[in-house]
């Protein structure tokens, strides 16, 4: 989030010609932003894995007969379990590629323009 609001306040105004790096930052921006809807919603995930656990819990408490509850809470946590590994490479390969991203195109997000004038323009 820092990072989206840093490179967001060193974009400049718009201008004719030479915007290569303003949408060099427009494009950082972007990832940046949809890697962090990714997180949110992987933290949303954590929310809805625990409201369904703990209705089965309580409906196993209730009915402490039924086994097919047993069944079904570790059926829950099986399926979160490989959600959970698969958001997790997810969101490496999310960093990675922003890191990547960056590193590489660091300088025309610093200085998105260049001083040097263009002959005939």
């Amino acid at each position: 989030s820092k990072v989206k609001i840093w490179i967001q306040l060193n974009i400049p105004k718009v201008e004719d010609g030479n915007n290569f790096g303003v949408s060099i930052q427009e494009e950082s921006v972007n990832d940046l932003a949809k890697a962090e809807d990714q997180s949110f919603s992987l933290l949303n995930n954590f929310n809805t894995y625990f409201a369904t656990r703990g209705k089965l819990v309580s409906r196993m408490g209730k009915y402490p007969g039924v086994k097919d509850y047993i069944v079904c809470i570790q059926e829950v946590d099986r399926r979160e379990r490989v959600n959970l590994c698969l958001s997790l490479h997810d969101l490496r390969n999310n960093y990675f590629i922003l890191w990547d991203s960056i590193t590489k195109n660091l300088e025309k997000i610093k200085k998105p323009r260049s001083s040097v004038e263009m002959p005939f323009t």
